[in-house]
């Protein structure tokens, strides 16, 4: 018999909602459609979130999965047909324009084996500063046995639209010196703290310090193996050639805002998307999707690769 509920709530001064099944619970603010928090009753949270995150309107959430779009980082590192869609690139913020506004609530769905969530974003109803662009963005949300997050793009316009983008997810761990992630051998990746180089990666990736890089053409199915809380993350991706794996450790961690100087040992990014050479140019009444399923091995040996 499985339970499954959806609850409208505030948090902070943010319109929230929290969807529950069996023991598995999701919170959701409306303001950018970020998922806060996820996990399951009594146990460690999954999705990580910033103790010192301040739930107030205009301020992005420090955590949980920020969506970032219509760019992903810094936009002048972006490609030229991306930046080309600003009237101010040298005047924008990191990672696009939609993580610090409302989204539109499209409607909620409640089945035996899940539950979800849907909303919506149009750029002509709630037009961007100095990005004078026709998109339309949806994010669902379907919690069951495991988290499914899927946004998809339209182009609503009569021209192309070029974008790049993420799921900017945080993921709690026990202690960032014993994770590893798998999945990315041999891969090559961008080394962000030293000049951009191209290397490639030797095995799984372990934590030893400050970690910035963006890995090209990943496996679709990445896992974070945390042997003191017993359990492998699994992520299964689909849309995107780009994962992004980040950890401040200690020095940027002390310059982060809404962030404790000790949290970069609990907590790791494995960020989902579409950057570099694999950005997203849509010809009208196209669209793209970008999908994450998330879920537990609650065991001390990972599952083998699939």
């Amino acid at each position: 018999m499985t339970t499954a509920s959806v609850e409208r709530i505030e948090m902070g001064s943010l319109t929230c909602w929290s969807l529950c099944f069996n023991n598995s619970k999701l919170l959701i603010a409306e303001q950018g459609a970020q998922i806060l928090s996820y996990g399951n009753e009594g146990e460690p949270p999954i999705i990580w979130l910033s103790e010192q995150a301040e739930l107030k309107p205009g301020n992005s959430q420090r955590g949980g999965v920020p969506v970032c779009w219509p760019w992903f980082g810094d936009l002048l590192r972006n490609p030229q047909t991306v930046q080309a869609m600003h009237q101010q690139p040298q005047q924008a913020g990191a990672h696009g324009l939609v993580r610090s506004i409302d989204w539109t609530l499209e409607g909620v769905e409640q089945l035996e084996e899940a539950v979800s969530i849907t909303f919506c974003y149009n750029s002509l109803e709630q037009p961007l500063a100095h990005w004078p662009h026709a998109a339309e963005l949806s994010l669902t949300l379907r919690l069951g046995e495991r988290l499914s997050i899927s946004l998809v793009c339209r182009n609503i316009g009569q021209q192309p639209l070029a974008f790049s983008q993420a799921l900017h997810s945080y993921f709690a761990v026990s202690d960032i010196h014993q994770v590893s992630v798998e999945g990315l051998q041999d891969c090559d990746y961008i080394e962000t703290l030293e000049d951009w180089q191209l290397r490639k990666q030797s095995g799984a990736v372990h934590f030893n310090g400050e970690t910035d890089r963006i890995y090209l053409k990943p496996s679709a199915k990445l896992q974070v193996i945390d042997p003191l809380w017993q359990r492998t993350i699994n992520l299964l991706s689909s849309g995107s050639q780009s994962a992004v794996v980040w950890n401040p450790w200690i020095d940027k961690a002390q310059r982060l805002s809404q962030f404790d100087n000790a949290a970069w040992q609990q907590m790791l990014c494995i960020e989902h998307a579409n950057v570099l050479d694999d950005i997203v140019t849509l010809a009208p009444e196209g669209e793209h999707r970008l999908s994450v399923d998330i879920w537990l091995d609650k065991q001390l040996t990972h599952q083998a690769l699939v």
